[in-house]
């Protein structure tokens, strides 16, 4: 979403590194090009304006002025103000009270509700909560039938909503179900329209005084930037939200929304969809955001990401043929099942320091390289796997056809394979747990 604001501060932020020493004119110069990139990206002009005040005051201070790296000094105020501005550290969902505890979740229609609910469900039930999904749009006809779907999807328990019934009564009958299903978590699925309006408005609060929930988060689509901070400030207006979720963060949008929101409405992002599986659904943190958006990487996030995917008992085990030297094709194979459970390599590469679009493009990453490893490796007999050295030309040949790919993919994969292996091999001694997990072997 941030690559070409990325790309044109990193322009600005190149020319500022050129100066042994700055002045107030190279400094206005820069800023100039920085606020040109914020409003491009469709950043609240008003947010942009105090942004850039704030950072001019303090790069014109001691700390850069005195500084033996000023360009650098410049760089870590804007990562500093733009956390700040996205709200300096990440707001966790409010969960207290009575079980179950009610999280109401807002916004317009087409905004990504439904599917974040499912992702929210999943995202509670990995943290130990017992989520119970409930629609209470009984407008849209497919509405009741998709929660159901995105339930299903998560094995997750979901109410009967008759449409026939009030809302409010939905919401009451829920309540009551999730209790005797033993939920203590009962997420609403609330009805949105194509604008606001008074009927919606009006029914929501209704909702709110009847059940008082713990939490109410409003669904933005980053994708409409501003549009979606101005919605966000209505729906505040109306009900006093607790948070954002910002869904479609992986779509190619200018993000001004995530940079504005919290500015704005003063209320924080608590949590964004990366993507369409029910597990692209990640807490917010805006000092990781802010690095993300400098081009610094966001190494936490792919480790958190990695601790939630890995089997931590695959993982032992792996480790222990490591120290035996025993880690065959079948463990490489498995290895190439966890990372692709973790999203793509695209944007597993993403998040690594200095690693942008362009990059990407010019390492020419192929997700579906992953899914040929394991067909080949599929392809083989229990005796290959486990001995790969007796894989003769023959035998890559009717691997190759019984893959799908070409004697060269073989070729390719028990190259790497044996690379892996050499490298593991000379950390062995070091006891490195778990390396196997993180590592790419193209």
């Amino acid at each position: 979403m941030f690559d070409s604001l990325t790309e044109k501060l990193n322009f600005a932020f190149k020319q500022l590194k050129g100066h042994g020493k700055l002045t107030e004119k190279n400094v206005a110069k820069g800023l100039k090009q920085v606020r040109l990139a914020l409003l491009e990206a469709d950043v609240h002009f008003r947010v942009v304006k105090r942004f850039i005040a704030d950072v001019k005051e303090r790069a014109l201070g001691q700390e850069v002025m005195e500084s033996l790296a000023p360009g650098q000094q410049v760089v870590k105020i804007v990562n500093e103000e733009l956390t700040d501005l996205m709200g300096a550290k990440h707001t966790d969902i409010n969960l207290a009270g009575a079980h179950p505890v009610v999280v109401m979740l807002t916004g317009l229609q087409g905004s990504g509700k439904t599917t974040s609910a499912g992702k929210l469900a999943l995202y509670l039930r990995n943290k130990g909560r017992r989520p119970y999904l409930v629609s209470v749009d009984v407008y849209r006809p497919a509405a009741i039938d998709q929660l159901k779907k995105v339930a299903g999807q998560i094995d997750a328990p979901v109410f009967d909503t008759d449409p026939a019934m009030k809302p409010i009564h939905i919401c009451q009958a829920a309540r009551t179900a999730a209790a005797l299903a033993e939920c203590d978590t009962m997420i609403l699925d609330t009805a949105g329209r194509l604008h606001i309006d008074d009927a919606l408005m009006k029914e929501l609060k209704l909702i709110k005084s009847t059940l008082t929930p713990s939490d109410i988060l409003f669904v933005a689509d980053a994708m409409t930037g501003q549009d979606a901070v101005n919605s966000a400030k209505a729906f505040d207006s109306a009900l006093d939200i607790g948070g954002v979720i910002l869904t479609k963060m992986d779509g190619d949008a200018r993000g001004g929304a995530a940079i504005s929101i919290k500015a704005v409405t003063h209320k924080p992002i608590k949590f964004v969809g990366v993507g369409e599986k029910p597990s692209d659904f990640e807490r917010f943190h805006p000092d990781r955001m802010a690095s993300r958006i400098l081009g610094m990487g966001d190494v936490l996030s792919m480790i958190e990401k990695a601790q939630t995917m890995v089997d931590e008992k695959k993982a032992a085990a792996l480790e222990k043929k490591l120290r035996a030297n025993r880690f065959t094709l079948d463990d490489f194979r498995d290895q190439m099942i966890q990372i692709r459970k973790m999203g793509s390599l695209s944007d597993l590469l993403g998040m690594l320091p200095g690693v942008g679009k362009k990059q990407i493009r010019q390492l020419k990453v192929d997700d579906r390289e992953l899914v040929r490893i394991e067909a080949m490796i599929n392809s083989m007999t229990l005796e290959e796997r486990q001995r790969h050295a007796i894989i003769n030309g023959s035998r890559r040949k009717r691997i190759a056809k019984g893959s799908g790919t070409s004697v060269q993919d073989v070729n390719r994969l028990l190259k790497n394979y044996t690379r892996v292996v050499t490298m593991m091999k000379k950390f062995n001694q070091g006891g490195m747990r778990g390396l196997g997990r993180g590592m790419l072997p193209f």
